[in-house]
């Protein structure tokens, strides 16, 4: 075989006799403490294959020498951690739960136990800190579609809303423009008039008188002649200063036009009764329950 290695007069490196397009390989091969350890990495990772479980079978993996995981190590924990909390836990669930509350090591059980499952379930609609966020509730206020009670609000997570359960809460604003129930100029009326409601302002060749009497015909039997909405079937309260979508106009336009129906998931049947008490008492005592 004949060698075509020549020295680069450029950089005055060897080079191996390959080349392409006239662009000629250097013979620069890698340090030698770099294939070390590249092949110390590979006799690691036989050493874990045969130490540790590592490969998937038909029906199961290797268990490897030592047969540890770190599943079993939590799996022992929890157990533990349930012997520990196993006398109180049956407490909790005992206790009625209009008196969890006036039990200070209960009330701090619930506490504990609901802020967990609220982080693991609630957190991504709610916040980590039940502050919601566009079109999720802030549990922090006292401004609740459903009812701030203690019972009201184990119903609402035990149920959920429009969620499909035989017992969710349900409800359902109609989509006035979708459904041409009113004409675009006529959900303008309606809208101005909901912001004068709220104290907001209203564009000067708004027909008050228009959106008044819309609002009575359509939106008063479940927000009530003055705005402040019934909780016993959902519906917001329009005269605070919180909104749920928004209070600019356009939202409020499109919102009267499209209706907007939030789902809040039942967690009866998903989390135990338990853990669905100390939810309600988490959420209860966040600021805003009454």
């Amino acid at each position: 075989m004949t060698d075509h290695s020549e020295v680069d007069k450029v950089t005055g490196t060897a080079t191996t006799g390959h080349a392409w397009d006239g662009i000629k390989e250097l013979n620069t091969p890698l340090p030698r403490w770099w294939l070390i350890t590249f092949y110390l990495t590979i006799v690691w990772a036989i050493g874990y294959w045969v130490v540790y479980p590592a490969w998937p079978l038909i029906t199961s993996h290797t268990t490897g020498l030592l047969n540890y995981s770190t599943r079993a190590d939590v799996g022992v924990e929890l157990a533990n951690l349930e012997k520990i909390r196993g006398e109180k836990m049956v407490k909790l669930a005992a206790t009625p739960l209009a008196e969890i509350e006036k039990d200070p090591a209960l009330l701090a059980l619930a506490r504990a136990s609901g802020k967990s499952a609220f982080g693991d379930n609630c957190a991504p609609c709610h916040g980590s800190g039940g502050a919601g966020a566009k079109g999720f509730p802030n549990l922090n206020d006292d401004d609740w579609l459903w009812g701030g009670t203690l019972a009201e609000i184990h119903q609402t997570i035990e149920f959920g809303a429009r969620s499909g359960h035989a017992k969710a809460r349900e409800s359902q604003m109609p989509a006035f423009g979708r459904d041409g129930i009113l004409k675009p100029d006529e959900i303008v009326a309606v809208a101005g008039h909901v912001r004068a409601l709220a104290g907001l302002p209203v564009r000067p060749q708004s027909d008050r008188a228009l959106g008044n009497k819309l609002f009575a015909d359509n939106c008063e039997v479940c927000h009530g002649p003055d705005g402040k909405g019934k909780q016993e079937i959902g519906a917001p309260n329009l005269t605070d200063a919180i909104w749920l979508h928004g209070s600019d106009e356009a939202t409020i336009i499109d919102v009267i036009a499209n209706s907007r129906a939030g789902v809040m998931p039942a967690w009866a049947g998903r989390l135990d009764p338990v853990t669905i008490k100390s939810l309600a008492v988490y959420v209860h005592t966040l600021g805003g329950g009454k």
